[in-house]
């Protein structure tokens, strides 16, 4: 079966961390989120891959290339033109990016799925296939229902007693939301599809596809079906998958490493002295990584690969990112360090090097350069860590 993964977003509800990776390549406990749905698809049945690239794309299809490693074949539509050496995305819309790839190959020439590269899922997709054609349906995409004060989030769906789809509302006010089933971004369609779909121009599948769908009477269908779906749409959600994930939570889902202790689990060549420092659990612990003597960290919590928790460091509830390093007198406490950033589970994010705090959080690759004062406390941290 043939599959596609709509990989071509900004990811604003997610920056800062997709101003440098996209969101599908986004570390869920290391690994890209991509990487955990091609498992998936692969697993399913589907054997063919396309992905639409727009925002960095050289970073998903540098990773991916042609998916031999991951037991399918991944090809690319990017969105986008070289400007004078420098690409430029231009995406034209989840349901333009699909008409494009017909356009170009006519590929989708039979039933196919299409899903976002933003979350994990354990759908049954044989199960939602066979749905899909007892139905007859043009398209059926995979509901869930939501508490009522988060559906402003997602596309609302109204349907009646055989699933039919009767009425389509793309992120309503809570107040005027018709019911509380909303789209999770996983369909089945079949190539009929696009005859709903114009050419040459932005498309979106929520606001435009869909809703004309209904209004054509066409046979849109939705259905519910039991499956485990973690959205990394925005950066409290990022935020609570790490600490799922971290936490054994996420059902199918290989935590890495081995584990050396109750819910502590380390990559190669860490260097670590239980004995002198505490560490407590669910933690991971990422390759080349050094927790100093006399640090604390408590999880859930997720470090890296190459950091660097130096002795008398305290660590709580946080997710760094690789080579990150946390000075002796650091207490770091509900924080995700990305790169540059220093981010706070709501979101609210600032610069390290602009906010002054480099030599308390930064990068273990940078080469480090103390004032007398910053030397004074470390060496108090130091001796209070002894």
């Amino acid at each position: 079966m043939k599959a596609m993964i709509l990989a071509a977003g900004k990811g604003t509800r997610v920056r800062p961390i997709t101003n440098v990776v996209p969101k599908p390549m986004i570390p869920l406990l290391g690994k890209p989120i991509m990487e955990s749905i091609l498992e998936h698809l692969r697993d399913s049945g589907f054997d063919q891959v396309v992905v639409n690239t727009s925002h960095l794309a050289p970073v998903i299809q540098d990773y991916f290339r042609d998916g031999a490693r991951f037991g399918v074949e991944i090809a690319y539509s990017f969105e986008g033109l070289l400007n004078r050496g420098e690409l430029q995305g231009q995406a034209v819309g989840s349901a333009g990016g699909m008409k494009r790839i017909q356009d170009f190959s006519g590929f989708f020439d039979d039933t196919f799925a299409v899903l976002c590269g933003d979350a994990l899922i354990d759908v049954d997709f044989q199960e939602a296939v066979r749905f899909h054609k007892a139905a007859g349906a043009v398209a059926t995409m995979i509901l869930r229902d939501v508490p009522r004060e988060e559906v402003f989030k997602y596309g609302v769906v109204a349907v009646d007693e055989t699933g039919r789809v009767t009425r389509f509302q793309e992120k309503p006010a809570v107040e005027d939301a018709v019911s509380t089933k909303i789209n999770t971004g996983i369909y089945i369609f079949e190539p009929s599809v696009f005859d709903h779909i114009p050419s040459g121009r932005p498309f979106d599948i929520g606001s435009e596809l869909f809703p004309a769908l209904v209004a054509a009477g066409a046979g849109i269908y939705g259905v519910e079906l039991p499956f485990q779906w973690v959205d990394i749409g925005a950066v409290p959600d990022y935020w609570d998958a790490s600490r799922l994930a971290v936490s054994g939570g996420i059902r199918g889902y290989r935590l890495p490493g081995r584990e050396v202790a109750p819910g502590i689990r380390v990559g190669a060549n860490v260097r670590w002295n239980p004995e002198k420092s505490t560490v407590t659990g669910p933690v991971v612990i990422g390759g080349s990584s050094w927790i100093g003597d006399g640090a604390i960290v408590e999880g859930p919590c997720v470090i890296g690969a190459g950091c660097v928790i130096e002795p008398g460091a305290v660590v709580r509830e946080c997710i760094l990112g690789d080579y990150t390093r946390v000075s002796a007198v650091a207490r770091l406490e509900r924080l995700l360090i990305f790169g540059s950033q220093c981010i706070e589970p709501s979101g609210l994010h600032f610069g390290i090097e602009e906010s002054g705090i480099g030599w308390v959080v930064d990068d273990a690759r940078v080469k480090q350069e103390f004032d007398a004062d910053q030397l004074e406390l470390l060496e108090m941290a130091k001796g209070i860590a002894d």
